[in-house]
């Protein structure tokens, strides 16, 4: 559904969340493949650590909810480099939920980490990409946004609001020549499950998740997930009707 990626050697990725989790792992990983990699974080401190004095990897630290310094960044990255192939929106924060202890200011957060600052993101990028004909925009969102589930509140719904998000930018922009990836972790180790006082299944380290979203990119895939064993489950309960959907989540998670 998007266009192969045979080699990654030069080719010019933006990370946006890149200090800790899946997204440090996947810029490592691009990193050991040849990509040239734009970090940012808020952490400069853990981007300085990882990008380790690599003359491929350009450090820009920022806050992705701050729209002007995403702008300022952004143009310091065509400075740099003259363009850009891939943009990879990581960034996502996760508050632990339910209706009957509603915090209002954890909400706000996660709209504005998760969902208002990919907005931020695409205004950022989108000249630049359409101008260009070419390049790719990757989505981190999470099997959350399948469908509702206990303890998600707030996340839950931010991250069905980006696979709905991907699946409207593939439509608009597949033909213009632009890759759209959507990509939807289930359990990763990050410092965001660790919260978690639960057993999550399927559970499975950054690095594997990293080496996931970079071989599915370089399928061309436009839905990126896993791991599998567990993804292609939750895909399936969507497929129910809500009466045996809401038994079965139940049943499963015992909420």
């Amino acid at each position: 559904m998007n266009p192969k990626i045979q080699d990654w050697r030069g080719m010019r990725v933006w990370v946006l969340g890149a200090s800790t989790g899946i997204g440090a792992a996947t810029a490592k990983h691009l990193l050991s493949l040849g990509a040239r990699v734009a970090l940012s974080a808020r952490n400069e401190a853990a981007l300085q650590q990882l990008a380790a004095g690599s003359g491929q990897a350009l450090i820009l630290p920022l806050d992705v909810t701050d729209r002007t310094q995403l702008l300022q960044a952004r143009d310091r990255l065509l400075t740099e480099w003259q363009g850009i192939d891939l943009v990879l929106m990581v960034a996502g924060v996760y508050h632990e939920m339910r209706a009957d202890a509603m915090d209002i200011g954890a909400i706000e957060q996660m709209l504005d980490v998760n969902l208002r600052s990919v907005f931020h993101v695409l205004d950022a990028v989108l000249p630049t990409l359409l101008a260009q004909g070419s390049g790719g925009i990757g989505i981190v969102s999470s099997v959350a946004g399948f469908g509702g589930l206990p303890r998600a509140l707030g996340y839950g719904p931010t991250k069905a609001a980006l696979i709905n998000l991907a699946e409207t930018l593939y439509l608009d922009l597949h033909a213009k020549g632009l890759g759209v990836y959507l990509i939807n972790p289930g359990f990763v180790d990050t410092p965001a499950t660790k919260q978690n006082d639960f057993e999550m299944p399927a559970l499975i380290s950054p690095q594997e998740a990293a080496e996931q979203i970079v071989l599915g990119m370089e399928r061309g895939e436009f839905h990126i997930h896993f791991p599998r064993r567990f993804t292609n489950w939750l895909r399936f309960a969507q497929l129910l009707p809500y009466r045996a959907y809401f038994w079965l989540i139940h049943k499963v998670t015992g909420l």
